[in-house]
């Protein structure tokens, strides 16, 4: 049995008094890719933001077996979690490169000198970013951004990558590209929690999913499984529900 990396219990995220994320629980295992699928709306990134300590919440977060009790961002990070949000939040004015380096500053400010050799290691992953590693973040395609966002994240050496949304307005290849290296990072070892509402090209990737709805689990599941109830057929990967792009052979 897969040991649990990440684990979830009894989740709740409320704004204000409207409650987000309503006793969610949910596990990441080592080395799994975990999809979270739903709607606009259902709680995915505030599920998220909860995990990483950017939203307060109650309930349990256990991550590598420890309790994290209203843990930081920035001890979350040095634990070995990192999210890439919807956004990106790259520095525009800054080069590729920067960008790169910044995400390893945490590292590097514990003495760890090995920022290079991982560099090095996203280089060789993301071959483009490294041919335009003096451009500035700013001007790079949309693909090209999501890419140096996940990219960055790795340089701080995570043992856990939360993705959300990462196809979010990409071409249907670019989107291929995307998923081929999310199987790739957990080919090297690296455990992915992955929302997503391109359900399709998630199910295909993904070890183990969750449906997600107005802030409850409705179903879960090994995600071969989950792809194959009519329910997620039905209202996830019917005609019309995002581009079926497919993930890596």
């Amino acid at each position: 049995m897969t040991a649990k990396l990440l684990e979830v219990r009894d989740l709740h995220v409320a704004y204000d008094k409207v409650e987000a994320v309503s006793g969610i629980s949910l596990a990441v295992g080592e080395g799994q890719i975990v999809t979270v699928i739903g709607p606009n709306g259902a709680g995915k990134t505030t599920l998220l933001s909860a995990i990483m300590g950017v939203l307060p919440s109650t309930g349990q977060i256990l991550f590598g077996g420890k309790a994290q009790a209203h843990a930081e961002i920035e001890e979350m990070v040095a634990a070995g979690m990192n999210l890439v949000p919807e956004k990106r939040e790259l520095f525009a004015e800054m080069t590729v490169e920067d960008n790169l380096m910044l995400g390893a500053f945490h590292r590097f400010r514990c003495g760890q000198r090995d920022h290079d050799k991982t560099l090095a290691e996203v280089y060789e992953l993301f071959p483009r970013l490294k041919e335009r590693h003096a451009q500035l973040a700013g001007t790079l395609s949309g693909g090209e951004r999501q890419m140096l966002a996940v990219g960055r994240a790795l340089m701080a050496k995570p043992r856990l990558l939360m993705l959300d949304e990462p196809s979010l307005g990409l071409a249907p290849r670019i989107v291929r590209e995307v998923f081929r290296i999310v199987a790739r990072l957990r080919e090297m070892g690296v455990s992915i929690l992955l929302i997503e509402q391109n359900a399709r090209a998630a199910l295909q990737v993904a070890d183990y999913a969750y449906v997600l709805e107005t802030g409850t689990v409705t179903l879960e599941g090994p995600a071969a499984e989950v792809a194959v109830d009519p329910r997620v057929v039905e209202v996830y990967l019917g005609l019309g529900h995002g581009a079926p792009a497919a993930a890596p052979a």
